[in-house]
């Protein structure tokens, strides 16, 4: 009978989690780097901000569902405020709102966006396991995914520095969503992080919480492959938006 292994302490979770991230984070996609150093056309950025519009669309959606797992109020008011962020208190306010006018700006309709009709299948397979596994894995599991956001403050001030120098189509403005994103990601992981090393108290619950991160890099990781066989190889699936239709093709 195999020995099970000691748990680690907090300092080499940590450690762990975060060495997920230096391995496996979608910052070391070939997709973002052709993104970030100016070498996408313009139709590959409208095709990014497309499909990632529906996993920001979703994120409210899995936010939710976590914290009607939550039995401490307290943790509930900390998780509520993600979804604040997202969806805003007032109408024209909050994370989509200023996505979408990131997509307005490349010219798709707003009904066509939020249609979800010209994403990809990948991205909608993709997203929506995301959002399934945290409905379905323990808490432990479902918060511990959210830590991607312990990497995203770098890969958002390379995103900003790099559209904006390389990019002439887009602005500060038109970039909002990523200039308010860094404090809520800190914010955000900050309390993951201690959650998760408060609650993975036995070396299986710690292993599973790995997993977990693994799965959601894996996750972003898949998105970006579609998006470069799609519209850098060219090899765009049936029903997925076509650049160069017009805003009455896309809707129809």
């Amino acid at each position: 009978m195999t020995e099970a292994l000691a748990p680690m302490t907090g300092e080499e979770l940590e450690a762990k989690l975060r060495q997920i991230g230096a391995e496996r984070y979608h910052n070391l996609h070939r997709f973002h780097r052709r993104l970030h150093s100016g070498q996408c056309a313009y139709e590959e950025v409208q095709a990014w901000a497309l499909n990632r519009y529906y996993y920001q669309s979703m994120i409210p959606i899995k936010d939710a569902t976590i914290l009607t797992r939550m039995p401490n109020s307290a943790d509930r008011r900390e998780w509520r405020k993600r979804i604040e962020d997202h969806d805003g208190s007032h109408e024209g306010e909050g994370g989509i709102e200023r996505w979408l006018a990131l997509t307005d700006s490349l010219g798709f309709s707003r009904d066509y966006v939020t249609s979800a009709k010209g994403i990809l299948p990948a991205t909608r397979f993709a997203v929506d396991a995301y959002v399934e596994f945290c409905r379905a894995r323990s808490l432990l599991e479902a918060v511990a995914s959210s830590l991607t956001e312990l990497f995203s403050p770098a890969i958002i001030s390379e995103r900003l520095a790099g559209m904006l120098a390389h990019y002439k189509f887009v602005s500060q403005d038109t970039l909002a969503y990523f200039s308010k994103r860094p404090v809520q990601a800190k914010r955000d992981s900050d309390f993951a992080l201690n959650y998760v090393k408060a609650h993975a108290r036995t070396r299986q619950e710690q292993d599973a919480a790995l997993a977990a991160l693994e799965y959601k890099c894996a996750i972003l990781w898949a998105q970006l492959d579609a998006l470069w066989s799609a519209y850098v190889d060219g090899a765009i699936p049936p029903g997925a938006w076509v650049p160069g239709k017009t805003l009455s093709e896309q809707a129809a």
